[in-house]
Parts: C-alpha cells; structure tokens; sequence
C-alpha cells in the first residue's frame, strides 16, 4: 500500500501519542507558557494579515 494514497488521518492514538512526547520534551510547567507565545503570535499574524483600506490609500 502506497503511503501516497493514504490521507492524513490523524485519530485518538496519534493525538496521545504527541501529547506524551511534547510533555516529555518541554514538561509540564513549560507548556502553559509555549502556548502563550504562541497564540499571541498568531493573534499578531492576524492583525497582520488585516489591511485596512485607508492606510493603503495614505502609503500611496
């Protein structure tokens, strides 16, 4: 069977199983501030992301 056929199908034993490894890797008291900094840096991507249409027309 060829892996190309075969979506990304990620179930209930893959999600354990990254879950264990992320804690093994960062622990515990390191997640909490990991996701942090990652939804502040996403939430800066998306306010990014956003053009306004009246600041295009100043730059111009």
């Amino acid at each position: 069977m060829s892996l190309s056929i075969v979506p990304l199908a990620i179930g209930a034993p893959q999600i354990i199983l990254i879950i264990v490894v992320v804690l093994l890797l960062f622990g515990g008291r390191k997640i909490p501030e990991l996701m942090r900094g990652l939804g502040s840096g996403i939430k800066e991507f998306k306010d990014a992301s956003k053009e306004d249409p009246n600041d295009s027309k100043d730059k111009e």
